[in-house]
């Protein structure tokens, strides 16, 4: 099964159109993310990651909802 992870974008590192990236925080761990398919999203904002791309905007609270689930059943290490 494949899921999105929720991220906060911490800082923006290419905005060029097609390779729009940003380094974005999964509680504690960073990646650089394609964010092409958000260009409305800012610093601050979390987004759900999913293979490289964030593919959508969610709110902060949502995020942590789903934190807090992928912790319970274990599936945050896969991030590092």
């Amino acid at each position: 099964m494949c899921l999105g992870i929720p991220g906060r974008i911490e800082e923006f590192i290419n905005l060029a159109p097609l390779e729009r990236t940003a380094r974005v925080s999964f509680g504690g761990i960073c990646k650089d993310i394609n964010i092409a398919y958000v260009p409305e999203a800012v610093v601050g904002d979390y987004v759900i990651v999913h293979v490289g791309f964030a593919i959508s905007r969610v709110n902060e609270r949502e995020a942590q909802r789903i934190f807090h689930y992928l912790e319970q059943i274990g599936d945050l290490q896969e991030l590092e």
